[in-house]
C-alpha cells in the first residue's frame, strides 16, 4: 500500500503565560505556553479515520525521541500539503507529550517568529484554534465501522496550528451557535494578521 499525507485536527486551549514555575518546569525562558489534546487514539474521528493506540504510543515515544528530547518539535501556522517542515513558517516547539487516557495530550511553547507573533495574537484575542497532525501511512477500511484503520507504516512528521477548518469539522460547537458568530471570528482572525503584517511593513494598500 502506499503512503500518503494524512491530516488530522482537534481543538487546542491555551494555558496562558509561563511564569517562573511553568519556566522551570518546562525548560524554556518564558513567553506563551498552550496545552491541549494533539491526537486521540482508538476512536473514530472527524476524517473517519481510526488511529490504533499502539502505533500512536509508538510514534509518540519517537517523537519525543528524535525531536522533542533535541528541541527540535517544531511546528507551522495553517496547514501544508508538504511533508516537510518549512522554517520560513515555523510558530512553534512542542515541549512535551504525555497520555491521558486514549487522548495524547501535550504542551507547545509559542515562539517569537513571525508567524509565532500572529499565533501568539490571535490565542490573546480568545481565537478558539485548532491541532493538526501531519503524517504519512497508508489506510485499511473497516466496512463495520464506516471508517478506515491507520496502518503500521504511520509516520507522524508534526504538529501544526491551524484556523477553524468548518468543513472538515474540526472543532465541537454548541448546536444552537450562530453563523453570525462564525462569520465573526472569521473576520476577527483576519484583522489581527492584517494588523500584524502592516505594523511590520508587509502589507500594501490595494486601490
Amino acid at each position: 500500500m502506499s503512503k500518503s499525507l494524512l491530516v488530522e485536527y482537534m481543538p487546542f486551549k491555551p494555558i496562558g503565560s509561563v511564569n517562573e514555575q511553568m519556566a522551570n518546569k518546562f525548560g524554556v525562558p518564558g513567553g506563551l505556553v498552550v496545552q491541549g489534546v494533539l491526537q486521540r487514539a482508538g476512536a473514530k474521528n472527524q476524517n473517519g479515520r481510526v488511529y490504533p493506540k499502539h502505533i500512536l504510543d509508538r510514534e509518540a515515544k519517537k517523537y519525543q525521541k528524535e525531536y522533542i528530547d533535541q528541541n527540535r518539535a517544531l511546528g507551522e501556522l495553517d496547514h501544508p500539503e508538504s511533508s516537510v517542515v518549512n522554517l520560513n513558517n515555523v510558530s512553534h516547539n512542542i515541549l512535551k507529550m504525555w497520555w491521558k487516557g486514549d487522548d495524547l495530550m501535550g504542551a507547545v511553547q509559542i515562539l517569537e517568529t513571525p508567524s509565532g507573533k500572529i499565533l501568539k495574537s490571535l490565542f490573546d484575542a480568545g481565537i478558539t484554534l485548532g491541532i493538526s497532525s501531519r503524517g504519512l501511512g497508508s489506510v485499511k477500511e473497516l466496512y463495520k465501522e464506516s471508517a478506515v484503520e491507520v496502518q503500521e507504516d504511520f509516520e507522524l512528521i508534526c504538529f501544526d496550528f491551524v484556523s477553524n477548518p468548518s468543513t472538515h469539522g474540526a472543532f465541537l460547537r454548541p448546536m444552537n451557535e450562530s453563523v453570525n458568530k462564525a462569520s465573526k471570528d472569521y473576520t476577527k482572525v483576519n484583522n489581527i494578521i492584517t494588523s500584524i503584517l502592516c505594523d511590520s511593513g508587509k502589507c500594501r494598500i490595494l486601490p
